[in-house]
């Protein structure tokens, strides 16, 4: 009788585990941040000139340096050396198997533009010490490629064209305004250009390189954006994009002999870009659809979507087209998958991963996918936000959770794969990407409803969200924590000291303490977008009281929870002074305080091991202070022990 009575239950248990989630049935292993940072990040794609290979950026050496794959498969070939500072690829030459690369010094952001030779020698095209360089891309007739650089006036980005027979630059565009290049028409003559005026108010320039005028294509009323994005195949028209009349931006095109403008492509949310491919024979374009990036590819022919076989599941990003249009590559990310670079053949119409970045010791269904939810905030608004939780959490087991501030502001939290949302996922912390208030994608009313409100509205939205996380009935509501990276870290110092007894604690990557420091110290190649800034943020010579009403070192003496802050010592942005004295004042105050600075890194760690020793410290930094007390010290809750993995093989 015993015996059928425990056949019953294994049978009974066997159902129940069909008929749930497969995962919720097994131990969830974890895994150490070592083992999450085996997870290569790689980035860019340029086809080689007999279109055989592809080059792109990866950290498999522990710094980002140019790699190399064949198309039809096999093992990547490194190709730069570098240990300290990150080399980022741009493009192979057309014609031979040299490459164009982007390095800076220790996250300066003063890059450089490095060619190197088929034999390894690197050459700098860039030398000037003081001055930064931007690449914008090889010209249409493959004799030159286009870059910026602010070496006669550190405030002013010119625009170059460097000859590539000799590498010889020559400035095409003297730049004395806060104009930006947009596009470069294929004929030569025209360089397109915005100018930004506010953060929601910006125009469209033309300059004739033939006849020198410069005209401003977009005259307009009122908070309008407008955008360059690419010149017709022909150079006979411009393609940009506005939200003139609607929420969202969409697609038009200005024919430049008649002036006339027209609409392309409309969406029910923004578009994002729109390219052409080497004939025009391919038009790529990308939508912001809550959260994650819509491809679609038309035939020019005949405006129709081109007819491709279902693409891999996941979010797909950087669409280039070979010169020849018979390959694409492009990357496929999501929640549980880093990076992949794929490579599309329109011949054989078949789709092959031509990259495998995921640590292999780490099994896809112990991550955690990511869930796009939406919750009222305190005045009825809908805030849109992105929901990881962890397979073991539920009414009987409440996980402590982190709220997480993406950067800007006007920034967006997007669904991809993040080595440290996953890795405080895996260790049984609930995370919460919130998009509030201010936040791009969700129409130009949404993002512009923080403008003069930083640490207010938007920051009532995080509390929300803390609120939206305790309604689920799986989060202990105790122990919630706010954590952020630029102005999202700002958002977390003016949490700890605007709402005060809000969240268990704060962790701050290179948040902003003090903004009248901030918005005097931004880097010189900025000062075009100076007034930009003022305006939505608030100007620090007429408007001193309300940034120190803002800013949280000025009320420093409210912080009562556990703060822990991260920096680069060579941040140009938020330079190290603001974390310094946030850090010194709540040291002052004997509120428990952890502070990291990295000497070599700028705004973001970008180096694995930096990485390793940030994102463990976040962990242990929560494992200490997030305890059934908020604010006290304790441990996590037993359901969050997991075995490590070697006790398990």
């Amino acid at each position: 009788m015993k015996l059928k009575i425990l056949i019953c239950s294994t049978i009974s248990l066997l159902v129940l585990c069909s008929m749930a989630n497969p995962v919720e049935c097994r131990e969830i292993r974890k895994y150490s941040i070592e083992q999450f940072m085996k997870t290569v990040s790689i980035g860019g794609s340029s086809f080689s000139f007999d279109e055989k290979s592809v080059l792109f950026s990866s950290n498999q050496s522990g710094v980002f340096n140019a790699f190399v794959i064949p198309v039809e498969g096999g093992e990547p070939s490194q190709l730069t050396f570098s240990k300290d500072d990150s080399i980022f690829a741009l493009s192979f030459l057309p014609h031979d198997k040299r490459i164009l690369y982007q390095s800076d010094s220790g996250g300066n952001e003063k890059g450089h533009i490095y060619l190197r030779d088929e034999c390894g020698n690197v050459r700098d095209l860039t030398p000037d010490e003081k001055a930064k360089s931007v690449f914008y891309g090889i010209s249409y007739d493959e004799k030159s490629f286009y870059f910026g650089s602010n070496k006669r006036d550190p405030k002013h980005m010119d625009v170059y064209d460097m000859d590539i027979e000799t590498f010889s630059p020559r400035m095409i565009f003297k730049n004395d305004g806060a104009y930006s290049l947009g596009a470069v028409s294929r004929d030569r003559r025209y360089l397109a250009f915005s100018k930004t005026i506010t953060r929601d108010n910006s125009d469209v320039y033309l300059y004739d390189t033939k006849s020198q005028e410069f005209k401003r294509l977009t005259p307009h009323e009122g908070d309008i954006n407008f955008s360059p994005e690419t010149f017709s195949p022909d150079s006979k028209s411009l393609y940009y994009l506005t939200n003139e009349g609607r929420e969202f931006t969409y697609l038009k095109r200005y024919d430049l002999e008649s002036g006339h403008s027209e609409t392309i492509l409309q969406a029910d949310w923004d578009i994002e870009f729109a390219s052409f491919s080497y004939s025009g024979k391919y038009m790529v374009i990308g939508i912001n659809n809550d959260a994650r990036t819509e491809i679609r590819i038309y035939d020019t022919s005949t405006n129709q979507p081109a007819h491709l076989p279902e693409p891999p599941q996941g979010q797909i990003s950087s669409v280039r087209i070979s010169k020849s249009e018979k390959l694409m590559s492009f990357y496929v990310n999501g929640a549980r998958s880093p990076n992949n670079l794929y490579i599309y053949d329109f011949g054989s119409q078949r789709y092959s991963r031509l990259t495998n970045t995921l640590n292999p010791e780490i099994d896809p269904e112990d991550l955690v996918e990511a869930q796009r939810v939406h919750y009222k905030s305190f005045d009825g608004l809908n805030i849109p936000a992105i929901v990881y939780k962890p397979h073991q959490a539920d009414h009987s087991n409440k996980a402590p959770a982190m709220v997480w501030v993406h950067g800007g502001p006007g920034g967006q939290a997007t669904i991809h794969y993040d080595p440290l949302f996953q890795y405080l996922v895996n260790h049984g912390y609930i995370l919460i990407a919130v998009n509030n208030r201010g936040s791009s994608g969700y129409g130009k009313t949404f993002y512009r409803l923080d403008n003069h409100k930083h640490g207010q509205d938007d920051l009532a939205d995080c509390v929300e969200a803390k609120k939206y996380l305790e309604s689920t009935g799986y989060v202990d509501e105790k122990r919630v924590g706010i954590i952020g990276g630029s102005y999202g870290g700002y958002m977390v110092l003016a949490a700890l000291t605007f709402r005060p007894e809000e969240f268990a604690l704060g962790v701050d990557m290179f948040g902003v303490s003090n903004w009248l420091r901030t918005l005097k110290s931004f880097p010189s190649w900025w000062d075009p977008y100076k007034e930009s800034l003022y305006r939505e943020i608030g100007n620090p010579d007429t408007e001193e009281d309300y940034l120190r009403n803002i800013s949280p070192l000025f009320h420093s003496s409210k912080i009562v929870r556990p703060l822990m802050v991260l920096q680069g010592k060579n941040d140009p942005r938020v330079i190290k002074a603001e974390s310094d004295e946030i850090v010194e004042a709540a040291r002052k105050r004997n509120v428990p305080v952890e502070y990291l600075v990295f000497d070599d890194e700028g705004h973001g760690f970008v180096k694995k091991e930096n990485q390793i020793k940030s994102y463990r410290a976040i962990l242990d930094f929560l494992g200490k202070y997030m305890s059934t007390s908020s604010g006290s010290v304790g441990k996590p809750e037993a359901w969050m022990q997991i075995p490590d993995p070697k006790s398990l093989q």
